[in-house]
């Protein structure tokens, strides 16, 4: 089993940055691939951003490329999701998730999820 708890959510304004992390524990292996992804107030969970188990591969929704980047610290076991230019259309809870093997844009293919954290951007 993998724990995954997400932070760093909060109120900013647009044009503002925010940094999210994931820390992973238990069962924890770095050859999980990790991703982020979002729920707006009644719309589906979305993809965000993903990455490879090294860091050598990572997949952005276009909605957020070149707004936001994925990294992650292997020997801290943490995943992180830097948001700039943040819109209010990027408001939504977000979830990091983890999984073994390839690194896959596909929510239903990770295993363990986090309970998430709110991002509220206002205009």
């Amino acid at each position: 089993q993998v724990q995954l708890v997400e932070s760093g959510g909060g109120l900013v304004q647009a044009g503002g940055s925010l940094r999210l992390s994931c820390a992973a524990s238990g069962r924890t292996s770095s050859s999980y691939a990790m991703g982020w992804f979002r729920q707006a107030p009644g719309k589906e969970r979305e993809f965000v951003a993903a990455i490879a188990w090294n860091g050598g591969r990572t997949y952005y929704a276009d909605s957020v490329k070149g707004r936001f980047t994925i990294s992650r610290d292997n020997a801290k076991n943490t995943v992180n999701l830097q948001m700039n230019s943040l819109k209010p259309e990027d408001t939504a809870v977000y979830s990091c998730a983890a999984r073994r093997g390839v690194v896959t844009t596909t929510q239903r293919n990770y295993d363990y999820w986090g309970q998430g954290t709110q991002v509220i951007v206002s205009s």
